[in-house]
């Protein structure tokens, strides 16, 4: 189908299977989810060409793989970006960048070397040598020089792993740039849910060589029925618009399609700024009645839309809809009693702490 990356694959690796029918959007960055172990890299190595597997591969309406008849690594137009950056230690920035770009014929160049610069902030950078730059720096460089091949596809396997918290948190709005800049799929490995909150618009979640669950993030986040419901960072991701900034108690109003949050204020942050949120399911409680006299700040009205009970022996999950957005709440099962809640009730939903994906 055009306009989509369509796999349906398998390859046998030892005693571990690989086996994934996928339909991924045309464009945006799809996280391929997962613990360790788990196929995330071997769907790559599968999809690049690098591992054999049986089955069919097209990417935007290109077949890349049917049958026994598969393209080479080098015919496939894609770009692999790996956890080790791998520059030329002789090359400065600026020929490293260049490196791929003078091997595209003209005709099939459709990313410009200034607009990586300007995408991943590399204009400062580029008479430097790799030796002496960043974790960051490199990993950044090592981006654009695979965006200046002019990839149909883009593979990035782990990228921010082998940096330190502070250079990820310098390379991530690098990261959201490129999402909503460019016009081609981008498959993000990762095990971190930060990441992948903050910069997936489509989730892929791995366990065993298997798919178990796809979609879009917002959406399958909420789902009750995938394994990784119950994690500690599970719950839900919201967008939405600031409505307001209150300076004299450090908070700030979001308003998002079902109702509106109050979180902690960041100095970046100002009134008409679109941002993501996460609300986790162990932060949030459930009250039949509306009680503003307490101390949490967020209550909103909600529906019960499913009830999962004993997901593991005294802990039930409750998916519930404001308005058209879903949240989780997890809720031990003798309250879940107690209350005596069922699917269809009104209820208040009290949010003790909302994140800011910054």
């Amino acid at each position: 189908m055009t306009g989509t990356v369509n796999a349906c694959l398998r390859c046998q690796l030892g005693d571990f299977t690989l086996d994934v029918d996928l339909t991924l959007p045309g464009s945006g960055i799809t996280a391929i989810f997962g613990h360790s172990g788990c196929g995330k890299t071997t769907l790559l190595r599968c999809l690049a060409g690098l591992q054999p597997a049986e089955g069919h591969l097209s990417v935007l309406g290109e077949p890349w793989q049917a049958g026994k008849l598969s393209r080479p690594v080098h015919h496939r137009p894609l770009a692999y970006v790996f956890q080790e950056t791998n520059l030329f230690p002789h090359l400065s920035v600026r020929k490293n960048l260049l490196y791929g770009y003078r091997r595209v014929p003209k005709a099939h160049r459709k990313i410009e070397p200034e607009q990586v610069h300007q995408w991943l902030g590399l204009s400062p950078l580029l008479e430097r040598m790799p030796a002496g730059l960043s974790g960051g720096e490199r990993q950044r460089v090592a981006i654009g020089r695979a965006l200046l091949t002019s990839p149909r596809l883009l593979l990035m396997d782990e990228p921010l792993t082998a940096l330190d918290q502070q250079s990820k948190q310098d390379i991530l709005p690098y990261l959201e740039r490129l999402r909503d800049s460019l016009e081609l799929p981008v498959l993000y490995v990762s095990h971190s849910t930060a990441e992948v909150a903050r910069l997936a618009d489509h989730i892929v979640m791995m366990d065993q060589g298997r798919v178990v669950a796809q979609g879009p993030l917002q959406e399958t986040l909420a789902r009750t029925d995938h394994p990784f419901r119950l994690e500690e960072n599970a719950g839900v991701i919201l967008e939405g618009t600031i409505v307001e900034v209150d300076t004299r108690w450090h908070l700030c109003r979001l308003a998002f399609d079902g109702g509106e949050l109050w979180l902690r204020h960041h100095d970046h942050l100002s009134e008409g700024m679109t941002v993501r949120v996460q609300v986790l399911a162990r932060d949030i409680s459930l009250a039949l009645e509306e009680n503003p006299v307490q101390s949490i700040q967020n209550l909103l009205p909600a529906c019960i839309d499913q009830i999962d009970t004993e997901v593991t022996p005294g802990t039930s999950l409750v998916r519930l809809g404001a308005g058209p957005t879903a949240f989780l709440a997890r809720l031990t099962t003798r309250s879940l009693h107690q209350l005596q809640l069922e699917q269809g009730q009104q209820v208040w939903m009290q949010i003790k702490s909302v994140a800011l994906m910054d």
